[in-house]
């Protein structure tokens, strides 16, 4: 259906939300949004009884959803998976991958390659998000520890031979030998770096400023806080992400990764121009309780859902985020206080990604 009109909703601009709004859609696209206005209507009417109505939402970092995992490098999880975010307001999604082998990452590139320009019933997806493998062991998290690694410069290079055009962002930690010259690269090739499952110190943030990361991944998860070295404090990456302007963060506003408090504070300090929200959710997103994978269908890890959450076996860490878009919004207002108006700008992705 290309041509409709929803009509009788809360309609969300970025100064306002309009009672008894509409919005008119043409050829698929959007032709009038504003008050009701009869002379507007075209194609058939859909009153939806008040709820909201909003611009899709973007996520820039998912692992999948609908019992799919984008690491099962099939074209039915890509599309499935994508579906299902769409169907909870998501319109832009960046496919992320594990820390995984090199045979099962390009793998996911060949089938990425054949579904991204595919516009079906759900988010579109532009490129894709690598989280890993270039990450600090002691902050891996449910990362498989099996394919966590320094950069390689060799490696790094073939992985991104085999993604060229496909790669929008990479996380890794900056720490590790031989970070900085894989910054320098993604960022000549306009690929976002960014800080993530790390035990940097500030003042190995602020030499990854210079060489080219721009923004941090899942800001308190897998990475180092105040550190004592020598009866001496030194800020580590959590700090850093209020102390420099030039850096960006995400934030998993599932609610579970960080309580009300801490969303509090990150709307209330970095504001919605430092400010991304994302999912970070796996297969288990917008699925029952029970046991599921994290990770690929073939070589994953085993983890429970439970509690709003996906949970390692022993339950001693989160194995990722089954929220969807929609969840992340619900919080940031009740939890966060945020504005609903304000959420049209830290859901979608950060300065540097709006370039990309």
């Amino acid at each position: 259906m290309s041509t409709y009109t929803l009509t009788g909703g809360r309609l969300i601009t970025p100064v306002r939300i309009i009672e008894n709004g509409m919005v008119v859609v043409c050829e698929d696209k959007i032709q009038y949004a504003g008050p009701f206005d009869a002379a507007q209507v075209s194609g058939p009417v859909t009153d939806v009884g008040g709820q909201y109505i909003s611009p899709g939402w973007i996520d820039m970092h998912t692992h999948g959803a609908g019992g799919h995992d984008f690491t099962d490098a099939t074209e039915e999880a890509f599309i499935g998976a994508a579906k299902m975010h769409g169907m909870h307001g998501t319109a832009v999604l960046l496919p992320t991958s594990l820390c995984c082998s090199d045979d099962e990452l390009f793998h996911m590139f060949e089938v990425f390659r054949r579904v991204k320009t595919i516009r079906g019933e759900g988010a579109a997806m532009p490129g894709m998000h690598l989280e890993g493998p270039f990450f600090a062991q002691s902050q891996r998290g449910a990362q498989d520890p099996r394919y966590v690694s320094n950069p390689d410069k060799k490696r790094w290079e073939a992985i991104l031979a085999a993604g060229e055009g496909l790669i929008l962002r990479w996380s890794s930690a900056p720490e590790l030998p031989g970070a900085m010259e894989f910054a320098r690269e993604l960022r000549r090739r306009g690929i976002v770096s960014s800080i993530a499952h790390t035990d940097a110190t500030d003042a190995v943030v602020c030499e990854a400023i210079e060489n080219g990361y721009t923004h941090i991944t899942h800001l308190y998860s897998g990475m180092s806080a105040l550190i004592r070295i020598n009866s001496y404090r030194y800020p580590g990456v959590i700090e850093s992400g209020f102390l420099f302007d030039e850096l960006t963060s995400e934030i998993i506003a599932d609610g579970c990764h960080l309580p009300a408090s801490l969303l509090r504070h990150c709307y209330r300090t970095l504001g919605t121009n430092r400010l991304a929200i994302v999912t970070d959710s796996m297969r288990g997103a917008g699925m029952p309780d029970g046991e599921s994978v994290l990770g690929s269908l073939k070589d994953g890890q085993p983890c429970i859902i439970e509690d709003g959450v996906a949970k390692l076996p022993d339950r001693s860490a989160f194995a990722g985020s089954v929220a969807t878009a929609d969840r992340l919004v619900r919080n940031m207002r009740d939890l966060a206080g945020a504005p609903i108006t304000c959420l049209l700008y830290t859901s979608p992705s950060p300065r540097d990604m709006r370039r990309s």
